[in-house]
């Protein structure tokens, strides 16, 4: 079996069953692998769960600039584009994202590498919203994109516990009126 099946399979089991439960010996038993070769790849469960996060924090990135050169989207579909995403992976027992935010609380530690590479996605996430928010000349975009970063954040950690399909669609309700909002305030309606 090769690494990254096996790095696949791992992110799909810390999505659903968490940090704290997944470990080698437990991937081993899942994989029905001798736990010495998944040694030979990750020393620790510390540094499975490293790598698990750094690909996967490659994959959002990838993502999120595939959809920011997408011209067949506005901006304001872009901004809810990862609502649409979150949900088709629900349906697949998926939650991206979702590990970011346990991670910070699973290594509380701000110095620590997977608690920093945790921060970084969320900050690119934020950034992401930030400059289409810009794009879109909402009024005071950094406020904006503070709050709609809230609700996705909320909707993540609501999805870690519940892995309820409907939280990502009343968290996107919610992130919408958010944008319509800040549009009206833009254009003075709410004057």
């Amino acid at each position: 079996m090769q690494r990254e099946h096996i790095r696949d399979r791992a992110l799909s089991l810390l999505e659903q069953r968490g940090f704290a439960r997944v470990s080698l010996p437990m991937l081993a038993d899942e994989l029905a692998l001798p736990l010495a070769q998944l040694s030979v790849y990750w020393p620790d469960r510390e540094a499975l769960h490293y790598d698990c996060l750094r690909y996967h924090a490659g994959q959002v990135d990838e993502w999120r600039n595939r959809v920011r050169q997408d011209d067949a989207m506005d901006a304001q579909q872009k901004l809810l584009a990862r609502y649409q995403i979150l949900a088709e992976h629900v349906e697949q027992q998926r939650y991206p994202g979702c590990l970011f935010i346990a991670a910070c609380s699973f290594y509380p530690a701000t110095a620590h590498p997977i608690h920093q590479l945790a921060d970084q996605q969320k900050q690119a996430s934020y950034r992401y919203t930030r400059a289409l928010l810009v794009e879109l000349e909402a009024d005071d975009p950094t406020m904006v994109a503070q709050q709609m970063e809230l609700v996705l954040e909320g909707c993540l950690s609501k999805l870690l516990v519940k892995h309820n399909a409907q939280d990502v669609a009343v968290a996107r309700r919610l992130a919408e009126d958010i944008l319509r909002l800040a549009l009206c305030r833009k254009n003075g309606a709410l004057s």
